[in-house]
């Protein structure tokens, strides 16, 4: 196969050979590796159908396309490999325990709590840390991740266990996962009165797939219908088979509620942890962790929940979480009281970063506050690139113009801000998933954390977008500049409500769809001639009502013998009418069709607006 060549100019070809770029990238930046003309790259893409900048961040569909064309195999480099990549030109070693055998302690476990929604899990969590964190969830629904230790007696030796609270709606999956990832111990609740449930099964296999060993919560003991054996059956089919079974899953029969074995609960976790797990970390290295939560406080800024997973961490250090970064002025333990310092398995909400994390985000101390800088800027750039990627939205040059003036492809544009990065991330995934039909796109151009501000509702009145306040609201004169660019700014406090709504605004953005339906038939049992309006049908109304206006056809022996006719003129007796019911006789003129005969039927109908479902 010769090489492909624009403009007379020969082009490298790979013969198979590997190119590794990253998410995002540009055709310079494939260029550059190859070692060709951007500007050819440019000319290829467009004998393919795509129109493509030479600077411009492209999707991996995109590359792909032009690396087949011209015979490279195309490597994208994951976003936890560019990471490695990113992390290693520092000479910085993110998730692995320096020193030797010697220099690692026994860390508490950690452990996540997952389960069907309405089983218990924050009742549960709020048994075992005494404090009522239900009552301040909107719609009862648990919307952020807190974390917190507790200790607990084993064998006379006291032992430490941290909790990270993921939420447990579904629209909290892509959290819930992440949650899974840092964790040692996954706890499922499963209601006794209830059995395993969707969300039951989809919490294992997250569990599952993270491979972090299971202790069943057999919840609600002390509820009418409680059946703890039927549980134990139902979670054998699951791979959970009870260690009184035969097994190696500890499954404990409690009630949140009433406070009942909760202690053995906390005695089953460690015991797992002791038998399935080597819980041990460095805690004299550099700390390393987990971004569990993060928001924008009034008071202090942007913080955020961090999980410290090996090291040590301690005020003054210079930390990365993310794309933010900050020197740490003060750290808060669980209970709000300040710490100094936080050794490995131990969460602290941490105070002094340049902006909010997101959940999920790896954070790490490093030297210097210029190399936080640098790591944080190039994290920045990297998500931003393939951000503007994802955002293309693919078209050959063929259908490109057609589809924009036949209006083919419409966009609802939003604006996500909320209170907690988690929250966001759950909506953004939430509302991305919303599928009602080819014909409308969601386009999310911003998320962040903290209250609406001038700045996004500028955004939103150059591209009429919605902007979405979760949990917050407007801040400073940007209500007073919404309401002056009539920029539409929604409020909402429960995640489902503001994806019924959306759902809703997007079936209205959807074309209407029509159905026929039928309004009335006549029977024509005469024909009148008329000079001025020529043949007038004498007709007996079978069912329903003839309406005048409407569109009628014209059928004789049962076969369709005119469409599309109008009812022009409708009398009865000498008076013009509207309407003629059923059982009436009375006078139709079809405008200017004239083909009428006795016995012919006049069948008249209306297309309706269907509504979407």
């Amino acid at each position: 196969m010769q090489a492909p060549s624009v403009g007379g100019v020969m082009l490298p070809r790979g013969n198979g050979q590997s190119v590794r770029l990253s998410r995002g990238a540009s055709l310079t930046d494939f260029a550059e590796k190859i070692g060709a003309n951007p500007a050819s790259l440019v000319g290829v893409m467009m004998n393919l159908g795509e129109m493509v900048t030479a600077t411009q961040s492209v999707s991996d569909e995109t590359l792909r396309l032009l690396a087949d064309e011209m015979n490279f195999v195309l490597e994208i480099v994951s976003p936890e490999e560019e990471d490695r990549e990113l992390l290693e030109s520092f000479d910085i070693e993110f998730g692995e325990d320096e020193g030797d055998e010697e220099d690692l302690v026994v860390r508490p476990p950690v452990v996540t709590v997952m389960g069907h929604v309405d089983h218990g899990k924050t009742r549960l969590l709020d048994t075992i840390r005494k404090t009522n964190v239900v009552a301040g969830e909107a719609g009862g629904i648990t919307q952020h991740i807190g974390a917190y230790q507790v200790a607990t007696v084993v064998n006379d030796e006291e032992r430490r266990i941290t909790f990270i609270d993921t939420p447990g709606h579904e629209a909290f999956t892509a959290m819930r996962a992440r949650g899974a990832k840092s964790t040692d111990i996954a706890i499922l609740v499963v209601a006794a009165n209830d059995g395993v449930m969707p969300q039951t099964i989809e919490a294992l296999n997250h569990a599952k797939a993270a491979g972090v060993p299971i202790v069943v919560a057999v919840n609600k003991i002390d509820v009418e219908g409680a059946d703890p054996t039927k549980v134990r059956g139902q979670l054998t089919e699951f791979g959970l088979v009870a260690e009184e079974y035969g097994g190696d899953t500890m499954f404990v029969d409690i009630s949140a509620k009433q406070g009942l074995n909760i202690e053995s609960l906390l005695e089953a976790v460690v015991l797992t942890a002791d038998a399935s797990l080597d819980l041990r970390a460095n805690p004299e290295q550099d700390a390393q962790g987990i971004a569990i939560e993060s928001h924008l406080d009034k008071g202090r800024g942007a913080v955020a929940t961090v999980l410290v997973q090996r090291g040590t961490l301690r005020v003054g250090d210079t930390m990365v979480v993310g794309d933010a970064y900050g020197r740490v002025r003060a750290m808060l333990d669980d209970k709000g009281e300040n710490v100094e310092e936080a050794g490995p398995s131990t969460p602290v909400l941490v105070l002094g970063l340049t902006n909010v994390p997101g959940a999920g985000d790896n954070f790490l101390v490093v030297d210097e506050d210029r190399t936080a800088r640098q790591i944080a800027e190039k994290r920045a750039a990297r998500e931003r690139n393939a951000n503007f990627a994802r955002r293309g939205v693919r078209f050959s040059l063929e259908n490109l113009d057609e589809a924009l003036k036949a209006g083919l492809v419409q966009e609802l544009n939003l604006i996500i801000k909320g209170d907690a990065s988690g929250s966001v991330e759950a909506l953004e995934s939430s509302l991305l998933q919303l599928d009602v039909g080819e014909e409308v796109d969601i386009r999310i151009l911003h998320r962040g954390v903290g209250a609406v501000t001038e700045s996004d509702i500028d955004l939103a009145t150059g591209s009429d977008a919605i902007v979405i306040g979760f949990n917050v609201r407007a801040a400073g004169r940007a209500a007073q500049m919404a309401e002056r660019e009539g920029v539409d700014v929604r409020y909402y406090s429960v995640i489902y409500q503001a994806i019924e709504e959306i759902e809703a605004a997007l079936k209205g953005m959807l074309k209407p769809e029509y159905e026929e339906v039928e309004l009335g038939t006549a029977e024509i049992r005469e024909v009148f001639r008329s000079s001025k309006l020529g043949n007038i049908a004498g007709v007996l109304v079978r069912s329903g009502e003839v309406k005048r206006n409407t569109k009628a056809r014209l059928l004789r022996d049962g076969k369709v013998i005119a469409e599309s006719l109008t009812i022009s003129g409708l009398r009865r007796f000498k008076d013009d009418v509207t309407e003629i019911r059923e059982g009436f006789e009375g006078g139709i003129n079809l405008g200017n069709f004239n083909d009428i005969k006795v016995d012919d039927v006049i069948a008249t109908y209306e297309m309706r607006e269907k509504p979407r479902g």
